[in-house]
């Protein structure tokens, strides 16, 4: 398999989850892969599993990118996956408010330091990279949150849903220079993942749990991470050349209209 043959391509946020299925996936494709993530141990872990170059790298440092920029100075792909959701972790064990009403503003600022300016930073650096071949495709993530409203994660939802918006505006700057360069965002809803260990629990009503969580999902499943690596396969791939500025859901037919039984 060699879709991505030739190419170099960083994605953040590749220590665990759907960043950790990108790369994977990105090098069997054929892909030299930089994996990024703050969390140096297990990035290194995960990149010296299937032969990625691993690099710590703090999405919302402007260094830390400058220091990305300096030692791979031209690119081919970019994946922006790192992001947080604010729930991550709290002194007290309890996680904070992040409804409209009651969120603190620097609860507010550490989302958006991460989502927002870390996928700025990361399009800047990507576009200057690849500006030097002319052409190179650029993958932002952000949700099924990012295109409705969350009201107990008021935060994370308008992050999400500027990674959208911010998306078009580099794919749309990139054309007006005669950039071949293709930005483009994919909005994942329910995926297994990590994150959701916590609230499935591992006791025997664990599938009973699950269900529950996808009981509106029309295709009535979590979504791969593997599903959401095939589609920034092709979205890094020579087969989606003229793609850019879309935003693709990968969200089992949640945002379609209206949930459906199948068979029924």
């Amino acid at each position: 398999m060699s879709r991505l043959e030739k190419k170099t391509a960083l994605v953040t946020g590749g220590a665990r989850g759907i960043g950790l299925a990108i790369a994977r996936a990105f090098r069997e494709e054929g892909a030299d892969v930089i994996l990024t993530d703050v969390d140096a141990k297990n990035g290194q872990s995960s990149a010296d599993e299937f032969g990625a170059i691993f690099r710590q790298l703090d999405v919302s440092s402007e260094a830390d990118w400058q220091r990305v920029e300096t030692e791979f100075p031209v690119l081919d792909v970019l994946v922006n996956n790192a992001g947080v959701t604010g729930f991550e972790s709290s002194a007290t064990g309890t996680p904070p408010a992040h409804d409209p009403e009651h969120a603190s503003l620097a609860d507010w600022r550490a989302v958006h330091a991460v989502n927002n300016d870390g996928t700025f930073l990361g399009c800047r650096y990507g576009i200057k990279a690849m500006r030097r071949n002319g052409c190179g495709s650029i993958i932002n993530i952000s949700s099924r949150s990012g295109l409705v409203g969350i009201p107990m994660a008021a935060a994370y939802a308008a992050s999400k849903a500027a990674v959208r918006n911010h998306t078009k505006s580099v794919a749309l700057y990139c054309a007006s220079q005669d950039l071949a360069i293709r930005c483009n965002s994919i909005h994942p809803a329910a995926i297994m993942t990590p994150m959701w260990e916590p609230m499935l629990g591992e006791g025997p009503d664990r599938a009973e749990r699950e269900a529950a969580m996808v009981a509106d999902t029309p295709l009535r499943r979590f979504g791969t991470t593997e599903e959401v690596a095939a589609l920034a396969v092709l979205l890094a791939s020579d087969e989606a050349t003229y793609i850019t500025g879309a935003e693709l859901s990968i969200d089992g037919g949640i945002l379609a209209g209206s949930a459906a039984t199948p068979g029924r």
